[in-house]
């Protein structure tokens, strides 16, 4: 067999359904990515790289981490991080999806029960498929249901520790979770709450810190918090005990096997945390103009929406990608999202809202979606 017509044949049917997925140009105004700052080409993160390229930090890692790898720009950000998100300490990897798988195929043990939100996020059950702990999926923001599943676990003879996966804020419904209510359900059970602040970092909380700062949660806390969001450059940090952290070195394959970030990566992560820590005003315009945008969706008859990412459910996938398409052409860059990333039957514009843009500019886009969605 020659070629690849399996493969061609496989895309053609997904191109017909409205599901093939191309790299497109960035175009217009940002409604479509995560940095929710504008800090990714501010003069801020700008001016950190020169200064840190002057005082002799390397652009490469060189290695793993675990080889010569570890810089002191890693360990300094890493101490920055456990006192800036209050906890015992830290650990900088690559990336959130990385992270998070690693957080799921290591830290359960095998008696063990992760009880997870339906609508958690793809790294997350990646990494469960890699651990050797039983799942169960609670539905959506429910902490009732999570109780309920808890106890048939229980029932059904379940004796290890609970680990409660949850995001602070949903990346594609922009809905934020009951986290009190979740926090309590962890102190009742001793269970590890497991919270994904990547999109409530930087943005949320006292010094950004997101949206689990100030949460009464006992001991069992770990957090993920991404950079390449509202931070503006990229990585994660894992926030929790220091017996968890030892065991993601210890036992974490994306950890142990892959490049060190770089040195210089992880020294702008360290001045966006800086920055946004020393400039509230920074998180008030910001979710100033998500307010604004909040309310001119809902002017449009778009309503339900709770954060800077706002969700627009049109029906089919291909009506989606019509509406974002004709978005795109009138300067306006929002982009279509459909399952697999979303449940089926609910393709959706996600519309996401960045201090790279203007309330003028989101009242005109709202303005016209109002017309192109009717």
């Amino acid at each position: 067999m020659t070629g690849f017509a399996r493969h061609a044949t496989a895309l053609d049917a997904l191109a017909a359904r409205g599901r093939l997925r191309r790299l497109a140009p960035r175009v217009g105004h940002d409604f479509a990515s995560n940095d929710y700052l504008g800090l990714a080409g501010s003069d801020v993160l700008r001016a950190a790289a020169h200064a840190a390229l002057d005082r002799g930090v390397d652009v490469g890692a060189g290695g793993s981490r675990l080889l010569r790898g570890n810089d002191a720009e890693h360990m300094a950000l890493e101490a920055m991080a456990a006192q800036h998100f209050g906890t015992e300490r830290a650990l900088f990897m690559g990336g959130g999806f990385t992270a998070n798988q690693a957080i799921f195929a290591c830290l359960p043990m095998p008696e063990d029960l992760v009880l997870y939100d339906a609508l958690i996020h793809a790294s997350a059950h990646d990494g469960m498929r890699l651990g050797r702990t039983e799942t169960l999926a609670f539905a959506h923001n429910d902490p009732a249901d999570a109780q309920a599943q808890v106890m048939v676990w229980r029932g059904r003879g379940g004796k290890g520790r609970v680990w409660l996966a949850i995001e602070s804020l949903y990346s594609m419904g922009g809905d934020f979770a009951p986290l009190a209510d979740f926090a309590a359900l962890a102190v009742a059970e001793d269970a590890v709450l497991v919270v994904d602040e990547a999109h409530a970092t930087g943005l949320y909380g006292a010094n950004g810190g997101g949206l689990t700062q100030g949460l009464d949660h006992g001991p069992n806390l770990l957090t993920l918090h991404t950079c390449g969001k509202a931070l503006g450059v990229s990585g994660a940090l894992i926030c929790g005990a220091a017996v968890l952290i030892d065991t993601l070195i210890t036992k974490a394959r994306g950890f142990i096997y892959a490049t060190a970030p770089s040195p210089l990566n992880a020294a702008l992560v360290a001045a966006a945390l800086q920055h946004v820590q020393a400039n509230p005003k920074l998180r008030h315009d910001a979710l100033a103009l998500v307010g604004h945008a909040n309310a001119q969706a809902a002017m449009q008859g778009f309503v339900g929406h709770q954060s800077q990412i706002l969700p627009i459910l049109l029906g089919t996938d291909q009506r989606v990608m019509q509406v974002a398409a004709a978005l795109q052409a009138r300067g306006y860059d929002v982009r279509g999202i459909r399952p697999p990333t979303v449940p089926r039957g609910t393709a959706r514009l996600r519309i996401s809202i960045t201090q790279n843009t203007s309330a003028a500019v989101i009242t005109a886009l709202f303005a016209y979606l109002g017309q192109v969605a009717a």
